[in-house]
């Protein structure tokens, strides 16, 4: 009896890219709500500034604050009234970690860092400086910094 072999056509499009840059574009709203000045639409980011602005709005959110989504945030403006030390800042950079790891599948965190220069928690203000590789260019390390601040 003769084997019959069947073409499996969809095998090429299971094979891995293997490039370090993907040719995927990431894209946000500007949630300034700048118009673009050619079309009068609402202008977009893109690329990297768009997932900094997304980790940035990750680290901000208090939990229950986004519609539909009250699992999304680290509640960290929260804690700024509490005395840091090392108990609560390993606290805080387990939220961020994790928050970040479950909300942000473009990027690879390297590390979460709390900056002592900076500090001044008499005024109840902490700067976190985030760390982080990009999945779509994995050789260049980015940071965001965040400053949080009690203005009431």
């Amino acid at each position: 009896m003769a084997r019959v072999e069947y073409n499996e056509g969809f095998s090429d499009a299971q094979s891995v890219n293997n490039s370090k840059r993907d040719t995927f574009l990431y894209k946000d709203l500007n949630l300034f709500f700048t118009p673009n000045p050619v079309t009068k639409d609402i202008s977009k980011v893109t690329d990297v500034q768009a997932i900094k602005r997304s980790v940035r709005n990750l680290v901000l959110l208090n939990p229950g604050e986004k519609p539909f989504h009250p699992e999304i945030g680290t509640g960290i403006r929260g804690s700024l009234f509490e005395n840091f030390g090392p108990i609560e800042l390993s606290g805080l950079r387990e939220r961020i970690t994790q928050t970040i790891l479950k909300f942000e599948p473009r990027v690879t965190l390297s590390r979460v860092d709390f900056g002592t220069e900076e500090q001044n928690l008499d005024n109840n203000t902490l700067s976190c400086r985030i760390s982080f590789f990009i999945n779509n260019a994995p050789d260049r390390l980015e940071e965001v910094e965040v400053f949080l601040q009690r203005i009431r």
